[in-house]
């Protein structure tokens, strides 16, 4: 089974990152800051905040859908809010996105806030709400049962140390999978946490007997070279120890995003 965990950027960098994603073939692609725009056409669209200017794709989540007709996929929001086509507004939401190949079985399902809530009427104030979304698969080639869950950790404009939001982030998590998961099967944790390697959320994650693949392959780098400031960690990816991993890598081609995709293949 290919796991797949990426931050999407909003698709910025849309036909290299489809063309990726088609390539990868994921089993499973757990993808974060993605858009959807219902009842709008595809193309380009400007995300605006405080004086910034951002390129998006409104409707990441439709394109993806139709690069992947294999899976199944789930969109879920965090927030509601205005992105503009010159003058004109288009409501769209933003958040998480699990694709799942069809051919595996959904048998087990939770989706929570981890910080804040629903924000219907704005993208909402800093830091914005925060979601995860967990899975439990069965896999008829291996006659297996596996659970991914996957976070976009809150963004905190003095840093990525730890914060008493961030504490209640990781103990949200793993509520949220304690929900889903089975202790003793295999359990894979990923997503941009926006945490540094030290944050206390891998103290709490440890509790699940989940370690990091990223810092305990000694990698130092989870950014493209569209990242330019300091501070190279934000994505992660953890196993318990019964999880099998055939491979593990931090792609760093093609570059997809300002966040390189991690992927793990599971014997």
């Amino acid at each position: 089974m290919r796991i797949i965990s990426l931050n999407a950027w909003g698709g910025r960098l849309h036909e290299t990152l489809i063309g990726y994603i088609r390539q990868a073939d994921p089993d499973v692609l757990c993808l974060q800051e993605v858009l959807r725009a219902p009842g709008t056409g595809g193309g380009w669209s400007i995300y605006r905040d405080a004086g910034l200017e951002l390129p998006q794709r409104a409707n990441l989540f439709t394109e993806i859908s139709t690069a992947l007709p294999g899976h199944d996929g789930f969109f879920c929001p965090t927030s509601s809010g205005e992105l503009f086509d010159g003058d004109t507004a288009i409501a769209a939401e933003f958040g998480l996105a699990t694709f799942v190949r069809k051919t595996h079985s959904l048998i087990a399902e939770g989706l929570d806030f981890v910080h804040g809530r629903f924000s219907a009427d704005g993208w909402g104030e800093h830091p914005r709400p925060r979601n995860a979304h967990c899975i439990r698969l069965f896999s008829h080639e291996h006659a297996s049962t596996v659970t991914i869950a996957h976070m976009h950790g809150l963004r905190d404009p003095a840093g990525k140390g730890d914060t008493a939001a961030r504490k209640e982030q990781a103990e949200a998590l793993v509520r949220l999978i304690e929900r889903v998961w089975l202790g003793g099967e295999n359990l894979v944790v990923c997503g941009d946490f926006n945490v540094l390697p030290d944050s206390a959320t891998f103290t709490i994650l440890a509790r699940l007997g989940l370690s990091d693949l990223v810092t305990g392959n000694g990698l130092v780098d989870t950014r493209t070279s569209y990242y330019l400031k300091q501070g190279r960690f934000a994505d992660y990816m953890l196993v318990t120890p019964g999880v099998k991993v055939a491979k593990f890598e931090v792609v760093e081609a093609p570059e997809v995003s300002d966040h390189r995709a991690l992927l793990l293949d599971i014997g």
